[in-house]
This record gives structure tokens, C-alpha cells and sequence, in this order.
């Protein structure tokens, strides 16, 4: 690997030194003109640029004919409420969803795009609610609705217990199941779990599958999941803001995601489209219009016609909307879905590879399942080392690497392991790069020791 900074080593005073001299500054009254554009230099070197070694999160790459859809955008400046305001933009956008529907199995489902996945997560949630436990006009409160429960994995993702909250359901009612030692949710526990809330007098509501969990890409059992919550009446959300558009490449590690209701996914991930770019997907357009319809009359639809008249703010919490499909639908048509395919194919092979690599190494272990792209791994240090130095020395090392600037990793907690993570969603990302992330790791490692 080049011995040379591709993410930039700053600090916060740094940057508050760069671009917030003065904390009680106002915005200037008199234009600065071009000399404000000066400044962008320095955004852009003080930022985490994609590039092929930038492994932290899951994050796509933002590819260029995506980015110039989204400049045209930004230039065109539709507000995507309804056909009538944004003819061309709104049209787009449900041919796009249509496509992201088609593409990963689950013809016939429509959605909207969001500006992530916790966002469609939390429209999915409501969505559930208002079809089981209906409480927009009434509320939550002073009735058996109270007790309603969602259950979702151990390894669910933070925005769930966000959403539940938020929608007056209380973290108290989202119930977590136990998983197997591949971090995927126990059908078995998830059954159990609902026949003792049956028996408490509780409601079950709704169960939350992951297709691709942030820390590992595990991926839940979805049949198995489905028919659970088909037996037992209740809503089915797949979260795959993650991996769910894996199923492009890879479509039998998804048995079961059309049984869905809702599905969310991310193509600002592994469609590698700029940010903000999430989507939800669901299956009967008429429980979106249910939980999301309160038209005040200056909004009021002029045409009963199925085009024209249709408003996406009677499926979606939002009024005013960007722009987010012309950047999708441009790069698909560009480059085809088949390059598509091929470069999240190139992604998962990478993370065999990856993984291959770091067992290669008797100094380090990989932790974990790599089932989709992420790869989580540490440093055993010596043979002698408690788990809490194991975990000590793995935090000064992901430290140190990220300090180095050569290449970006983040961390996850896994059975109270502090890991490595690799997450390789991203079209730049070359067998090279990958190669490089062993030797950097070991590198690093000896500093740490001296």
C-alpha cells in the first residue's frame, strides 16, 4: 500500500479553527463574492473523500453520472410532492421505485424514496402500527392498543428502537430476540416470545427481519420469519437499507424478502448513488395512504386522474421532497443494472478475500460471519491476553490506522469483542486496495506494542 494519506488526519480544533473561527460570529451582512469560493479548498481537503481504501460504515461511493443527476437536480429544483408540481420528477421517481422493486424480487410492491433507511424504517413502522393498532386519531394511550409489541433481532439497527419510540409505541414494547452464533434472529425464540406476550394479554404487531445487519450482514432467516408473522397476524418489515440490494447479485441469500410488507433499502449503498438516497418499498399502497393522508385544502388534488393526480405526500410524511430519483435513473440507464450486479458481486468476492487474508495470519482472527461485505475482524496481541487487553489494544489500533490515514476502518462490538470492521460497498474499491488492509493493520499494530 502507498505510504500516503488518502483521509485527511484532523482534529476538531482544527476544523473549528478552518470553518468556525469565531463561535459568535455572525453571517456576514456584505457578500465576500468569489473569495467565498476560496474556502471549498479547504472543505474538501478536511473531508473523507470516497475513494477505494475507505472501508468505515456501510456507505456507497457516490459514482459520477449518479453525482451529475444529482447536480441537475439540485439545478432544476423540483419539489416532489405531486405530479402536478413536479411532472417529469414524479414520473421518474415511480418508474425508479418501480425498478428498485423489480430488481430485487418483489414485483408489484410500490414505496417512495426517503432520505435513508432510518427514515423508511420509521415510515414502515407507522405503517405497521396504523394497520394493526390504528392510533392517529386517538393515540396510544388508555386503551389494550398500549401493549402493542414489535419484536426484531439483538442486531437490529439503532433506528428501530428510534422508531418505536417515536411513534408512541415505547422501547419498552420492542422486544428483542435472541440470535444464533451467525448473529441471525432464532424464528424459534421469535415464536416463543410472541406466545408469551399472547399470554400476558399483549398485542404483537409487527416483527422487524434484517437483510443485512450493520455490524456483520447477517441475514435473517426471512422465510422461516414470514411465515411466523403470516401465522400469527402481524406486520413483516424487512430493514435491508444494508443488504437488501444484494439481492441483485445474490438473489438466493434472500429467500423470502417478497413475503414482506415493507421493505426498506438504501441505494446511496450498493446502488453507490450519492447522499441522501433510501427507499421504502410496501406492498398495498392503501395502508401508506391510511397512516400518511392529512390533505390541508391548499393542497387539495385537482384531477381524479390515476397520473395526474397522484400526490406522494398521501404515501409519505413529507410535503416538500428533492429531487432523489433523477440521480438513480440516469446512472441505471447509463451503466445498466448488469454493472450493477457485477460490481456488488466484485464486493462480496473482495470480502472473501478480506477475510481469507486477515485467517491468513496467526496474530489475527476474524470474528464473525462474513456473509455479505463486511468483514470483522481483531488482533489477538499474545496468546496470554485477557479479552478486556484484546479490546484495549484493538481501540488504540483502529486509532492509530485511522490516524495514519493510509486506509479507514470502523469498529463493532461483537459478544463484547471490540473488532476491526472492513464494510466494502463500493464500485473504486480494487483487489489492491484490499490487499493492503493486512500489512496496514500489522503496521500499525507494531507502533501500538512500541
Amino acid at each position: 500500500m502507498h505510504q500516503r494519506r488518502v483521509f485527511p488526519v484532523t482534529s476538531g480544533a482544527e476544523t473549528e479553527r478552518l470553518f468556525a473561527k469565531n463561535k459568535n460570529e455572525a453571517a456576514p451582512e456584505s457578500g465576500l463574492g468569489e473569495a467565498a469560493l476560496a474556502a471549498l479548498a479547504g472543505v474538501i481537503a478536511h473531508s473523507r473523500a470516497q475513494n477505494g481504501r475507505f472501508f468505515g460504515y456501510v456507505q456507497g461511493s457516490a459514482e459520477p453520472v449518479a453525482a451529475l443527476g444529482d447536480f441537475v437536480a439540485s439545478v432544476l429544483n423540483q419539489n416532489m410532492t405531486a405530479w402536478r408540481s413536479a411532472p417529469a420528477g414524479v414520473t421518474i421517481e415511480r418508474t425508479v421505485v418501480r425498478w428498485l422493486a423489480e430488481a430485487i424480487g418483489c414485483r408489484r410492491f410500490t414505496g417512495t424514496l426517503t432520505g435513508g433507511g432510518s427514515a423508511a424504517n420509521l415510515m414502515a413502522l407507522a405503517m405497521a402500527r396504523e394497520s394493526r393498532v390504528p392510533a392517529n386519531d386517538r393515540g396510544m394511550f388508555g386503551s389494550n392498543e398500549a401493549k402493542a409489541v414489535i419484536y426484531a433481532s439483538e442486531q437490529a439497527h439503532m433506528s428501530i428502537p428510534k422508531a418505536v419510540a417515536m411513534l408512541g409505541i415505547c422501547r419498552e414494547n420492542l422486544r428483542y430476540i435472541h440470535c444464533d452464533d451467525a448473529y441471525r434472529m432464532l424464528p424459534s425464540a421469535l415464536d416463543r416470545a410472541i406466545a408469551e406476550d399472547k399470554s400476558r394479554g399483549r398485542k404483537p404487531i409487527a416483527v422487524v427481519a434484517s437483510a443485512g445487519t450493520v455490524n456483520t450482514g447477517s441475514i435473517d432467516p426471512l422465510m422461516e420469519i414470514a411465515e411466523i408473522a403470516h401465522a400469527q397476524d402481524l406486520w413483516l418489515h424487512v430493514d435491508g437499507a444494508y443488504g437488501a440490494l444484494a439481492a441483485l447479485a445474490v438473489p438466493e441469500k434472500f429467500r423470502g424478502l417478497s413475503e414482506a410488507d415493507s421493505i426498506s433499502l438504501d441505494p446511496h449503498k450498493w446502488l453507490f448513488q450519492p447522499l441522501d438516497c433510501g427507499c421504502l418499498l410496501y406492498r398495498d399502497p392503501e395502508i401508506a395512504r391510511k397512516t400518511f393522508t392529512h390533505t390541508g385544502t391548499y393542497a387539495k388534488q385537482l384531477s381524479s386522474d390515476p397520473i395526474e393526480g397522484f400526490a406522494f405526500f398521501e404515501e409519505s410524511p413529507e410535503l416538500s421532497r428533492r429531487f432523489r430519483a433523477l440521480k438513480i435513473w440516469l446512472s441505471v440507464r447509463f451503466h445498466g443494472l448488469q454493472a450493477f450486479r457485477d460490481a456488488i458481486r466484485l464486493n462480496l468476492d473482495q470480502a472473501q478475500h478480506l477475510a481469507a487474508a486477515v485467517r491468513s495470519r496467526a496474530e489475527l482472527e476474524v470474528v464473525g460471519p462474513v456473509e455479505l461485505s463486511a468483514v470483522c475482524f481483531r488482533h489477538l496481541v499474545s496468546d496470554q491476553a485477557t479479552e478486556q487487553q484484546r479490546n484495549q489494544f484493538n481501540l488504540a489500533l483502529l486509532k492509530k490506522i485511522v490516524s495514519r490515514g493510509n486506509v479507514y476502518l470502523s469498529n463493532a462490538e461483537l459478544k463484547g469483542k471490540f473488532c476491526l470492521r472492513a464494510c466494502i460497498v463500493n464500485h473504486l474499491t480494487t483487489d489492491a486496495d484490499i490487499d493492503g488492509v493486512v500489512p496496514e493493520v500489522l503496521a500499525n499494530a507494531s507502533e501500538v506494542v512500541e
